[in-house]
């Protein structure tokens, strides 16, 4: 602001009397000057707010435009829930095959809801939506409708002509919300490996995919890891193999009117396991609900693979064989008493057939002659035999990566004295489940180093205890091929491929005590080829019964044998296995096998 000018200043007042001249014009002059002075003051003020106004609007309506440019370029996307709401996470990876074969994955869907005080005809709704889903409680839903409530779940997830019928009602208070939901594309096939899923956290506008039995009950967390950016699991199985183990377990379970049927096909090396199948199975697109009473085992869900122990018999022979071999108590053409029965205090052993009364260590495991093994795991001892099964993995459940593994524990002796260890040996008076005996048949196979099974597909797998020297293990293979070539397992020599295995026929046990008469486990676990292992087959049918050569066969040479090689026929060359024409060499009863150079 400008000094204020005074209008009559006294010195300009007397020098103007001086001279003659009116004072007054002085004051009028000043006040002219003043008001000039006051006008252009209030043009500056006036100027200078109207260019800060402008300033504003240019500045606001460019904040508008840059905006509105931005909007137009971004991608669109649905508005996000508010941090006060639960984050849900409905995204779950994929899992794959060892051969990138997608085995479940995500589809996406909708889940139908209404909002009743939303509704036009609740009445006609109710009949048209029962006509679309006939499962559908329509006397509930009626209720539901005409009621206090606000929200009514109708269906968790639709297909897309069931949610174009439902729009085609017309009906307000009918809503959808976005789902995705879990899908197994190749419907049975490897069901009891994949398990299943079903909804977490539910909300209308999203729900959470949560694993309820397998490997998508195992690896629930992995699979909803957001860090792991959409990476598939990988499994060890192969889909191929899968589909041909099924297929053929299936037929062999029906010709042998068996009442179930598991089967593990392992790499011996590794202890991947490239298919595993348990009869009867479900589609775990539609899992079926757990059995609330009975015989767990009589339910598809049931995993007889890994959650079945099983007095698994003759299987078990090898074991002892292998271990006295390795002790250096015996080697394979030392004779051992096999006089039938072995009387031990109160209790006989017997043999299926009369054996004589002297057998080679090769020949009690060949002609399976419990007496002969029971003679070999007396010289073994209980505590030996003990540690030596505990190293072979038959004292824990398997820790493959099923969620019902963990039930599949061995049922052992309560006391492990002389005479249990001889049942023990040929068999008896221990369960495990197929998987337990598939990698300890794989521990043999490899040349003596325990496996531990996986359902993990990787190119990287740590060493395991070497449990029995090499030579051992080979003696032992051998051992096995002879009983394929002139033994119980004879159905089983598949031409080109070297078939080495052990049957192992056992009584099943009452759920009351004692064991059936008429009712049986067979067994048939196998290696292949015998000169170079590289994969193990265990396959074991539940109660099988054949009539076959003018009689009713139970035993497992008869019913598992067949069946096993059928899928070795099958498999071998899918597995890239080529059929070897050479004649292995006999030698003093046991059949000699060179390992290959790699």
């Amino acid at each position: 602001m400008s000094p204020r000018i005074p209008l009559r200043p006294l010195a300009r007042i007397l020098e103007a009397r001086a001279k003659g001249e009116n004072p007054d014009r002085i004051e009028r002059e000043n006040i002219r000057l003043r008001g000039e002075a006051g006008r252009e003051e209030a043009r500056a003020k006036v100027e200078w707010r109207m260019w800060l106004v402008v300033g504003i609007f240019v500045i606001c309506f460019s904040a508008v435009a840059v905006r509105m440019g931005t909007i137009a370029a971004a991608t669109p996307e649905e508005p996000q829930r508010g941090e006060s709401a639960p984050v849900i996470l409905a995204q779950r990876a994929d899992i794959t095959d060892r051969a990138g074969r997608v085995l479940a994955t995500n589809l996406v869907t909708h889940a139908l809801y209404a909002q009743p005080p939303m509704m036009v005809d609740p009445e006609g709704t109710v009949e048209k939506l029962v006509e679309i889903f006939p499962d559908l409680d329509a006397k509930r839903l009626r209720a539901d409708f005409t009621g206090t409530r606000k929200f009514v779940w109708i269906k968790k997830k639709i297909s897309p002509e069931q949610m174009q019928a439902v729009h085609d009602i017309g009906e307000p208070g009918l809503l959808f919300g976005p789902r995705e939901m879990r899908l197994y594309p190749n419907g049975r096939l490897a069901a009891h490996v994949l398990g299943g899923a079903r909804f977490g956290n539910e909300g209308v506008a999203s729900a959470e995919i949560v694993g309820t039995a397998g490997v998508e009950k195992a690896f629930d967390g992995w699979l909803r890891d957001p860090e792991n950016k959409g990476a598939p699991l990988t499994l060890s199985l192969d889909l191929t193999v899968q589909q041909a183990l099924e297929e053929i377990l299936a037929g062999g379970m029906r010709l042998m009117n068996a009442k179930g049927a598991a089967a593990v096909v392992m790499e011996a090396h590794t202890g991947e396991i490239v298919a595993l199948a348990s009869l009867p199975d479900f589609d775990p697109n539609d899992r079926p609900a757990p059995l609330v009473k009975g015989d767990a085992s009589d339910s598809p869900l049931f995993n007889r693979a890994v959650q079945g122990v099983y007095e698994l018999g003759s299987t078990f022979k090898i074991f002892a064989a292998a271990q006295a071999l390795e002790l250096g108590l015996v080697n394979p053409t030392t004779m051992v008493d096999s006089k039938s029965p072995m009387v031990w205090g109160k209790f006989k052993i017997r043999d299926f057939h009369n054996y004589g009364p002297q057998l080679s260590v090769t020949d009690v495991i060949v002609e399976s002659s419990n007496v002969g093994t029971a003679r070999i795991v007396q010289m073994i001892g209980p505590d030996r035999q003990q540690q030596f099964l505990e190293k072979l993995g038959f004292m824990q459940a398997t820790p493959v990566e099923l969620s019902e593994a963990a039930v599949g524990r061995p049922i052992l002796p309560p006391k492990w004295s002389e005479l249990s260890s001889m049942t023990v040996g040929y068999g008896h008076g221990i369960a495990a489940s197929p998987m337990h005996l598939a990698a300890a048949y794989a521990t043999i196979a490899n040349g003596g180093r325990r496996v531990t099974p996986t359902l993990v597909h990787s190119d990287q797998h740590a060493p395991g205890e070497q449990v029995m020297r090499p030579e051992t293990a080979r003696t032992a293979v051998a051992m096995m091929r002879a009983v394929v070539t002139r033994g119980t397992a004879s159905f089983g020599d598949v031409d080109g491929y070297e078939v080495a295995g052990k049957t192992g026929t056992a009584d099943k046990v009452r759920p009351t005590g004692g064991y059936y008469d008429d009712k049986v486990i067979a067994t048939f676990a196998s290696v292949f080829p015998a000169s170079n292992p590289k994969y193990v087959l265990v396959l074991t049918l539940d109660e099988p019964s054949s009539f076959a050569a003018n009689a009713n066969r139970r035993t497992a040479g008869w019913t598992a044998v067949p069946v096993a090689a059928e899928v070795i026929r099958r498999i071998a060359p899918i597995l890239g296995l080529r059929p070897n024409d050479n004649t292995p060499e006999v030698l003093e009863g046991i059949q000699l096998v060179k390992a290959s150079a790699h």
